[in-house]
């Protein structure tokens, strides 16, 4: 579990579970990003990271495998209700959701801490708008995590 509080404003995350997506987040073309692997070794000693993913590259399997992560493979078509769904199944007030694209937005919008990419995939405006913190790339949200001090310090009053 990772607990801060973020000062100023009567805030207090209790984060139990990491939602992430596979596609312009954990992967580029659906190769998987160079320093992931460390990073998430390290938060799933603190975390229950799921991968939820429509696999548009058939890499889903493999990087979950490496990563030793779940995977939840969600419609190409409505994944975005899909991905929703089961963070509200599962409990948004003690996840952290990680993405970058449309199928994301309404991942990003409930849980409790929402974190998107701009990598060089890009990000889709809706689902930035739908975010806490925008970061360029997953090293970046991942090391907010690993150093949670940091996501206080960016959305504190």
């Amino acid at each position: 579990m990772i607990d801060l509080t973020i000062p100023g404003r009567n805030i207090e995350m209790h984060l139990r579970y990491l939602l992430i997506d596979l596609n312009g987040t954990l992967t580029t073309g659906g190769v998987l990003i160079e320093g992931v692997l460390p990073r998430i070794k390290y938060l799933s000693e603190r975390l229950e990271i799921i991968l939820l993913t429509s696999d548009t590259y058939g890499s889903g399997k493999q990087v979950a495998d490496e990563l030793g992560i779940k995977m939840i493979t969600v419609s190409g078509e409505n994944g975005g209700l899909d991905k929703h769904t089961f963070l509200k199944a599962l409990d948004p007030k003690k996840t952290v959701a990680i993405g970058n694209g449309y199928n994301d937005r309404l991942m990003l919008k409930t849980a409790e801490l929402s974190i998107i990419i701009i990598g060089t995939e890009g990000c889709c405006t809706e689902a930035l708008l739908n975010s806490d913190i925008a970061v360029k790339n997953i090293i970046d949200a991942l090391d907010l995590l690993v150093n949670p001090i940091r996501i206080a310090a960016t959305l504190r009053s």
